[in-house]
């Protein structure tokens, strides 16, 4: 296989599901993408690209050494044709010896910049301060595909190389039709720029048919997911939608395919019209040298191979530029629209918060939408949470409640307004800074497969493995059953498809959630969002009971304890209770007030409490 041969790339049409006019320009991305390749690896990359460029020389020579050999043979000069024949020889051999240490390099190359590349891409996701990039559907569609290709992406190096080994070789026969034969043939060359244009033409349409189709393509996936994974098995075969599902499946993948078929019917119809045009070049340059130059034998047999040659190289460099354009080109600028983004996103922000809360967190006329809708979430929000205080945020879905602790968790910026911290200015302190000192436990909380022990250690990294620690962390969050229940306690692997791993029901996930949210041991801000909706009512009572008890007689450094909770008999404990309504607030006061006042609280209070009369 020669070194721009393309190997377990992936199909062009899978890597551009989203839109990239708006991203940088291509030629800028691939400069950052050779940057950082050259900051990894220096050696191997201009080895390798040394080595495609060396590897083009001999292939490129093998039309000369025929002519000379057929203008030996018809001459009779016995000392030309052993050179020719030398010379083929070498350049097999060279040929192969060069292809088989670049493949080696090339590997090596391969492997390092890969790794590179993902953890590059891993660090970008992680760092950036906020979460937009991971719930805005349009940055959602451009990770999507980094994530599916990052680890791919060492293919562009290899791809601009072979691209330019195919123009050096492209060069060379020119050079050879010219000099050997007759300058006119250079103009072959002409003949080829139809194939370029189609080349760099094609992908663009059809990624542009394709992106029309994507809706219906990741709903055929998502049918997919659900009539062969095994979450949606049960109410799948209860309600015996499979065969449904089935129809709706092919339905929508006709709805994707066809346009895109249509598409590539058009592209491939002129992209045969451009080769026919090569093709009529290339007969022409032959009868031009054969009967119009009346050439020697040695130039009829150079036009045909090096024209034969020519018909290659051209192929070859045409499909690597509508590969290199069609999708490594598209992923280094989906690349650089990352960087770019997480630079600006970074919160430069160095301030650093206090060592305990004195006034408390205070949200002052705040307002907030989600990137791409035109809603509030939260409408001039005005809201002390007071030091050592309990506060419990209540209201019906939608009103609110989690973004309010999203915002305080710095994981969004307010639209308006701002969020204040013993009086300062939230976005002004270190995000690092504030997120060591808040901790808690979030209604969509992560499985993490590993030990029980790293599991509820992951809440603090400093205490990663202190099995004193996790069970401390455990005992507060009343989850002492579900570590006394497994086979090895705190060293038990969770997740049932590792090598013994245990399955733990989804209260005990929830429960070991919470353990998690409770490794630090003196946070300024605790955030319990709907932490036990799992539970039954009375272990949830119990729990957050405790929390409460421990925020006012244990908390030397002023801690507000934020619950969130749809369940009214849980939430009369706090010391303040918000009710969030149509993003605003709606009520403020403590569990006795806000019934006696008979508003919007007492209203869904009782309702309520009447399911359990």
């Amino acid at each position: 296989m020669s070194p721009s041969s393309p190997s377990n790339r992936p199909n062009a049409s899978t890597a551009s599901t989203a839109s990239t006019d708006d991203l940088p320009p291509a030629l800028e991305s691939l400069w950052r993408m050779f940057k950082l390749a050259y900051r990894v690896e220096p050696r191997l990359l201009s080895v390798s690209l040394a080595m495609t460029l060396f590897t083009a020389l001999p292939q490129a020579l093998v039309g000369l050494w025929l002519a000379i050999l057929v203008g030996g043979l018809g001459d009779g000069d016995r000392r030309t044709v052993l050179w020719a024949a030398l010379g083929l020889a070498g350049s097999a051999v060279l040929t192969w010896y060069l292809q088989v240490v670049f493949d080696r390099v090339q590997r090596r190359f391969r492997d390092r910049v890969s790794i590179a590349m993902e953890a590059h891409v891993a660090s970008l996701l992680a760092t950036v301060a906020t979460i937009a990039h991971h719930e805005r559907r349009e940055h959602v569609d451009r990770l999507e595909v980094l994530r599916r290709h990052t680890f791919g992406l060492d293919h562009l190096f290899m791809s601009v190389f072979s691209t330019l080994g195919w123009v050096l070789r492209l060069g060379v026969v020119l050079v050879l039709l010219a000099t050997r034969v007759h300058p006119a043939l250079v103009l072959l060359v002409l003949f080829a720029v139809p194939t370029v244009v189609s080349a760099t033409w094609r992908p663009g349409v059809e990624r542009a048919a394709e992106e029309r189709a994507a809706p219906h393509q990741r709903l055929a996936r998502h049918l997919f997911a659900l009539g062969t994974t095994a979450a949606p098995g049960k109410e799948v075969r209860v309600t015996g939608n499979g065969a449904r599902l089935v129809a709706a499946r092919r339905a929508q993948w006709r709805l994707w395919y066809e346009p895109m078929a249509s598409a590539r019917w058009v592209t491939a119809r002129w992209n045969c019209l451009a080769w026919a045009v090569f093709g009529a070049g290339y007969v022409g340059a032959v009868v031009f040298t054969a009967a119009g130059l009346d050439g020697s034998p040695g130039q009829v047999v150079l036009v045909l191979v090096v024209g034969s040659q020519l018909t290659q190289f051209v192929a070859a460099a045409v499909g690597e530029l509508g590969f290199l354009r069609s999708i490594w080109l598209d992923l280094s600028r989906r690349l650089m629209w990352l960087e770019d983004y997480a630079a600006a996103a970074d919160a430069r922000a160095d301030g650093t918060p206090p060592e305990r809360l004195v006034r408390g967190v205070r949200f002052d006329h705040v307002s907030f939408r989600y990137p791409g809708t035109d809603r509030l979430v939260l409408d001039d929000v005005t809201l002390d949470l007071p030091a050592g205080c309990v506060v419990a945020v209540v209201g019906e879905n939608g009103a609110g409640k989690t973004t309010l602790v999203k915002l305080l968790a710095r994981l969004y910026a307010p639209e308006s307004g701002r969020i204040e911290v013993d009086g300062t200015d939230l976005a002004s302190m270190s995000v690092r800074e504030w997120r060591s000192r808040i901790s808690g436990a979030f209604q969509d909380f992560y499985r993490f497969e590993l030990r029980a022990l790293d599991s509820v250690g992951l809440g603090e990294l400093t205490l990663l493995g202190d099995r004193a620690a996790a069970t401390t962390a455990v005992e507060r969050a009343g989850a002492t059953d579900v570590v006394d229940g497994l086979a090895r306690g705190l060293d038990t692997q969770l997740g049932p498809t590792w090598d013994d791993g245990v399955e733990v029901s989804f209260g005990q996930w929830q429960k070991l959630a919470l353990a998690r949210g409770f490794m630090r041991d003196e946070p300024l801000v605790l955030v319990l969002d709907e932490p036990t909706a799992a539970l039954d009512a009375e272990t949830e009572h119990s729990l957050f009971d405790r929390f409460a008890a421990a925020s006012r007689d244990g908390s030397p450094n002023g801690r507000v304890t934020l619950l969130v909770s749809h369940r009214f008999s849980t939430v009369r404990m706090a010391d303040l209770i918000v009710v969030l309504d149509g993003a605003r607030v709606a009520e403020v006061g403590s569990h006795d007030e806000l019934v006696a006042r008979g508003g919007h609280y007492a209203e869904l209070y009782a309702i309520q409490a009447a399911a359990f009369l």
